[in-house]
């Protein structure tokens, strides 16, 4: 049997499982996924890509993302060809408690990356090229498998550019161009040159083929490899629903499968399907990456009598840490000058990424980064993550080890107004599943609670600020993921004041006003917001009369919400001084007066509660 019989067999198998698990599921997405199956067959059993199957995470496996990624059953099929899967245990799709779910995640060990809001696929596949090209050194490949539909997304774009950039030339893109989206025709059609001079456009090597000729598919992904400089971009016209007529190029197909009834006849369109053959995958090199072996680190040092930013702290931090965490890579979009990233950039040129003002190719690129082992710190200003929100949710669905840091935020950063506050950014973060949220008051708890980011596995996000604020804790301070720090505590305490970051010094300001009038508040540095430490919180709500939480956020989702959830069993009050108001430029000191969260506020606040009795 040659080369081209044996493919179009084992395609012929991927479309039969295609067909029989989505009507078994009654649900899915089997045109998608047909229109694509003869591009995933070549790549797979053609000789091209190279694959441990017993060892899925061998570190020089190609890597393949699928970023429509409701070709799923697609994905299922090729790998049960490939011998992973049985076919009892592909007809689990989509059931509760299979790995095969609906869109691809990390349940199933042959996926890269959750996928199914489209067009960040490329954006992962970027990341993970990057690795091998510049920090493990390792000759694998990276491909994506991309939708039509998806190259409307901007963030496909931003990838693009970042990868001509850096020059992928490890990277390939396969874009399934099967002319029909979810409710009709896509932008262009069928027309490849349409999607040809936008993406050579960009920089990339572009080839334009049948995507149902397999003897075409195996030369371009044959000439991929010998493409030097920059990334390819195979552009495959092909047949949504291909080889069922009834479903083949017919709109209202999407996202729905063959009835029991008819799939007799679109399994005999199909032809014959042996069901004993399987593909067989080439074997990967046997080459190990690049490791740094961990190393000690200095000592963390700052002088009480000098005021420094948490942004610069961060910045120290990253430097300081990195000998104990060498798989540090810390990516910044275009600020690093303002995050204080350049600190660790001047230092491991090598482990720093600019990925200039794209900040949703930034966090796929991260998450890329993190399915290969690393720990990847992300910064920009607080405001600007917003954009990338999306990428940062789907990226807990993939097991990301991403940490996140948004600087510049709150009503302090001052004059450059209300766009640029980022207020919105802890009540962002909360939301994600098994989140740390971290909010440093000083540059010592800053570097502490960015070391034991890098230590934590998981999504974690910190955030800093603009202004210089006084160092107040010592140097051997120790701080916890789930802490808290008790700052001013007496018998006397009448009322509680809870905050964080920027207000918290206001808290002790307020603290020594209101002591001169024998008024006793208790105060409480909440720095880590998620998880929140219920124990402390709770002991101050019984010990005393209130509770007035203080923070330059907006009210929805910050830690007001926070501590009244932990309290939510007490009935000590629970106060709120948050922005409320529409934001705008003016002095630091002004605006958290305006706002009502400045020590002026904090004050008025404990003593109306008194003036209230």
């Amino acid at each position: 049997m040659n080369t081209e019989e044996r493919l179009r067999k084992i395609a012929r198998l991927i479309r039969y499982f295609i067909l029989v698990s989505t009507t078994g599921a009654g649900s899915g997405h089997p045109t998608s996924s047909l229109s694509a199956t003869d591009l995933m067959t070549c790549l797979l059993f053609g000789g091209v890509f190279r694959f441990d199957i017993k060892n899925p995470q061998h570190p020089n496996n190609d890597r393949l993302v699928f970023s429509k990624g409701h070709a799923s059953p697609l994905f299922y099929s090729q790998w049960t060809a490939a011998g992973v899967l049985t076919e009892e245990q592909l007809m689990s799709m989509r059931k509760f408690g299979s790995p095969l779910e609906g869109h691809p995640t990390r349940a199933f060990n042959f996926v890269e990356a959750a996928t199914g809001s489209l067009g960040q696929g490329l954006s992962v596949g970027a990341g993970i090229a990057m690795n091998a090209k510049y920090v493990d050194k390792l000759p694998y490949r990276t491909y994506v498998l991309l939708g039509d539909s998806e190259m409307s997304e901007g963030s496909q774009w931003e990838a693009m550019q970042i990868a001509v950039h850096y020059k992928l030339d490890n990277l390939t893109g396969i874009l399934d161009v099967n002319r029909l989206g979810q409710r009709g025709e896509t932008m262009y059609g069928h027309d490849l040159l349409a999607y040809e001079k936008r993406i050579s456009s960009f920089g990339w090597e572009t080839i334009m083929i049948d995507g149902h000729l397999l003897n075409e598919i195996l030369a371009a992904f044959k000439k991929a490899l010998t493409v030097k400089g920059r990334p390819v971009m195979i552009i495959a016209r092909t047949i949504k629903g291909k080889g069922v007529s009834f479903l083949e190029n017919k709109n209202g197909w999407h996202g729905k499968p063959v009835i029991k009834d008819d799939l007799p006849k679109a399994l005999e369109e199909i032809g014959k399907t042996d069901r004993s053959i399987r593909g067989e995958i080439q074997a990967p090199d046997n080459i190990e990456p690049e490791r740094r072996q961990p190393a000690e680190i200095a000592a963390v040092s700052y002088a009480h009598e000098k005021p420094v930013a948490t942004r610069k702290a961060y910045g120290n931090a990253l430097k300081r840490i990195f000998p104990e965490f060498p798989d540090i890579v810390v990516l910044d979009a275009e600020v690093s000058n303002s995050t204080y990233s350049e600190i660790f950039r001047d230092a491991y040129p090598d482990r720093f990424f600019e990925m200039y003002i794209a900040e949703q190719n930034m966090a796929g690129m991260a998450l890329g980064f993190s399915t290969r082992g690393k720990i990847s710190f992300v910064s920009t200003f607080a405001a600007f993550l917003t954009r990338a929100y999306d990428q940062i949710r789907m990226s807990q669905y993939s097991d990301a080890n991403i940490k996140f840091c948004g600087s510049h935020a709150g009503v302090s950063i001052g004059e450059d107004g209300a766009s640029q506050m980022g207020l919105e950014d802890i009540a962002m973060f909360r939301a994600i599943l098994g989140s740390v949220v971290l909010y440093p008051c000083d540059a010592v708890s800053t570097e502490r609670l960015v070391e034991e980011m890098a230590r934590h596995r998981g999504i974690s996000y910190i955030r800093t600020t603009r202004k210089e604020t006084p160092v107040i804790y010592s140097a051997d301070e120790e701080f916890q993921i789930g802490g808290c720090k008790v700052l001013a505590e007496s018998r006397e305490d009448t009322v509680t004041v809870v905050s964080a970051g920027i207000t918290l010094h206001e808290a002790l300001q307020a603290y020594e006003t209101l002591k001169k009038e024998n008024i006793y508040i208790r105060v409480i540095d909440l720095y880590s917001i998620k998880p929140v430490d219920q124990e402390t919180l709770q002991a101050a709500a019984k010990d005393t009369k209130a509770v007035i939480t203080v923070e330059d956020h907006f009210a929805e989702g910050g830690i007001g919400e926070a501590v009244r959830s932990a309290l939510a069993e007490f009935t000590t009050p629970v106060y709120s001084l948050a922005v409320r108001k529409m934001p705008k430029s003016g002095k630091p000191q002004e605006l958290l007066d305006y706002e009502e969260i400045s020590s002026r506020a904090i004050v008025e606040k404990v003593k109306s509660l008194f003036a209230r009795k």
